[in-house]
């Protein structure tokens, strides 16, 4: 069971939500505002957020900016009616973990809301791995290039991870889907292709003239090994 901070203001979609989520067992706390929202998730105490993006008081991109300036670790999935891409990547920026646009299929967000509080709860893996020059330091979700470090995203940090435990190997975008959100493919790929974007660009990297992630079309992703040193 998982505390859901459910922020929504519009009664006719956050009783029905509200309850589909107390069915799944989970524990649910609804919030109708902004300013109450970031307070409350502020406060600690809950295992994932679903947040609307269209709230009274302070609109839902600041609030989740105002989360990640302080907490980068609570899981934030948002809710939305904007259907335009820039709305999404607006979201995904401003640090949301993922997105469900309204109208939206209920099995569909139940199931994303499960694997954000999944993935939080997974099982421990190696505390440093290294590919070439960039080091992942697990426990501090820490990332280096040479000596620089790298800030990303909750997710961008989880998709480099996959990335690098199987470096060398291709790796399917459903494996991708499947491990980095712990869910189902649900048909578009737009999540991804901008989180592979966005690291690549904090990496240094192009994908053009790929040293780190390169693009193997038709199949998935691919983060490059160190080149062989020729013998001497």
């Amino acid at each position: 069971m998982a505390h859901v901070l459910l922020v929504e203001d519009d009664p006719a979609i956050a009783q029905p939500l509200a309850r589909a989520l107390a069915r799944a067992e989970h524990r649910v706390t609804l919030v109708e505002d902004g300013p109450t929202a970031l307070d409350r998730a502020l406060a600690g105490g809950f295992d994932v957020m679903v947040l609307d993006l269209g709230l009274p008081g302070m609109d839902g991109l600041e609030v989740c900016r105002g989360i990640r300036r302080e907490d980068a670790r609570l899981p934030i999935l948002v809710l939305t009616a904007r259907t335009q891409e820039i709305d999404v990547v607006m979201g995904l920026r401003a640090g949301a973990d993922d997105y469900v646009t309204k109208p939206f299929r209920p099995r569909e967000l139940m199931a994303r809301v499960d694997a954000l509080v999944r993935r939080t709860s997974s099982a421990v893996v190696p505390r440093t791995l290294r590919v070439q020059d960039v080091v992942i330091h697990i426990d501090a979700r820490k990332v280096y290039r040479n000596t620089d470090e790298i800030s990303l995203s909750r997710m961008e940090f989880d998709l480099l991870y996959a990335l690098m435990n199987e470096a060398g190997t291709t790796v399917t975008r459903e494996r991708l889907m499947r491990e980095v959100w712990r869910t189902h493919w649900f048909g578009s790929s737009k999540t991804l292709d901008m989180h592979v974007s966005w690291l690549r660009r904090k990496l240094g990297d192009s994908a053009t003239d790929s040293r780190y992630i390169t693009t193997v079309r038709g199949v998935g992703l691919r983060f490059e090994q160190d080149e062989p040193t020729p013998d001497a």
